[in-house]
């Protein structure tokens, strides 16, 4: 998978049509997943300013900071039709996000996640053009993955690769860290020591960065972002590994599984296991273009409510993934948006009960043209170390 699939030069063509299309002159973006998905540049988020100008008609011209060029320009963004400029330390970069609109705008779309000096920035820069958010653009173009993004979000197994893109890379990878647990969760190690273990584990299957580690064992399992502790792991606890990183080629793996530490689980832990399990499959097996993201939602959350415990479903069943970790489309009740070939999610349902335990399975998966395709490959039963 070559570097241009994953980044081709077209997508900044379609952003200016689209650009065009929202009622917008220009699209201004800071360091993030956006200025990533249109010119592959994984640009440093700092003080000074980086900003990609993509005006809906005319040159597409990335600001960047002089001692930062060099990176730029060794990055994919030149192939695909950047012009790049830069500016010194101690001069006004704002000036040059203007020249690079070659004329007057009424409006603009920004970076959802901008740092406030630098919207601040650019409204003194332009005073008369309204500021909007870029993804009303944006999110379209990138809810749907590419086959290249898929074999990316998958890449682990061959199988997987041959199928697709960079959504398998990152599954495989975040898969092989989940078949090495029984190397270091075990009972009176501590959270904490598990979770060293892991990210090392990471980073060592092909991730460049590691995102998150959830090691939530016993009663911390009740609480789905706990993170980690010094509690000693108990003999026969149910834990809850919640794990994901950053790959090279920028998309995110996520993956949950739950474990038990030695000895017997609690009996009413078997029993709301199975229907935890039953419910992400009956969801994962759901998945096809045309149903709506709210009723997938209720295919995970209708078994576990049955089953009596509804009110200990905390969240949403699912939320896109791509260049970042959440994105569109998210699968919770009130989105009727109809999922379509191409949407790249996950299908976590899970079951807390404070102050005991709890339990979370999580897969990404990909919508298809005819179905699912299922990134991730490790077994969904409970797991006894």
């Amino acid at each position: 998978m070559g570097i241009d699939e994953l980044y081709p030069p077209d997508r900044l063509t379609a952003a200016q049509r689209a650009t065009a299309a929202a009622g917008l002159d220009a699209l201004l973006l800071t360091p993030g997943s956006d200025l990533r998905y249109l010119t592959g540049y994984d640009a440093h988020a700092g003080e000074r300013l980086t900003c990609l100008v993509l005006p809906a008609e005319g040159e597409p011209t990335l600001v960047v900071p002089r001692l930062e060029r060099p990176a730029a320009e060794a990055s994919p963004a030149p192939a695909t039709g950047v012009r790049i400029v830069d500016h010194v330390d101690g001069t006004d970069p704002y000036p040059l996000v203007v020249a690079a609109l070659d004329g007057p705008v009424a409006a603009v779309g920004l970076a959802d996640r901008m740092w406030a000096e630098q919207v601040l920035g650019l409204r003194a820069a332009l005073p008369y053009a309204a500021q909007r958010l870029a993804g009303e653009v944006l999110r379209e173009l990138r809810i749907r993955k590419s086959p290249a993004e898929v074999a990316a979000l998958a890449e682990a197994g061959a199988a997987l690769a041959e199928a697709g893109a960079a959504l398998a890379e990152a599954g495989a990878a975040i898969d092989e860290v989940h078949l090495r647990m029984g190397e270091w969760l075990r009972p009176g190690r501590t959270e904490a020591e598990v979770a060293t273990d892991i990210a090392a584990a990471i980073r060592a299957a092909g991730h460049v960065t590691v995102d998150f580690v959830i090691v939530a064992a016993g009663p911390n399992g009740a609480s789905p972002h706990h993170g980690t502790s010094d509690r000693p792991i108990g003999v026969g606890e149910p834990v809850v590994v919640d794990i994901g990183g950053t790959m090279a080629s920028g998309y995110r793996s996520d993956c949950t599984r739950t474990y038990l530490a030695g000895g017997a689980a609690p009996a009413d832990f078997l029993d709301y296991y199975t229907v935890l399990r039953d419910a992400q499959r009956a969801a994962v097996e759901a998945v096809r273009p045309g149903i709506t993201a709210t009723a997938a939602d209720a295919s995970a959350r209708a078994p576990i409510a049955a089953a009596g415990y509804g009110p200990a479903f905390l969240h949403r069943t699912g939320h896109g993934i791509g260049l970042d970790g959440h994105e569109e489309p998210y699968l919770v009740a009130g989105n009727d948006r109809p999922l379509e070939a191409g949407m790249a999610f996950s299908i976590e349902p899970g079951i807390y009960l404070a102050g005991r335990h709890g339990a979370r399975i999580e897969d990404i998966v990909v919508c298809t043209t005819d179905g699912v395709q299922q990134l991730n490959t490790t077994p969904t039963e409970l797991i006894a170390l």
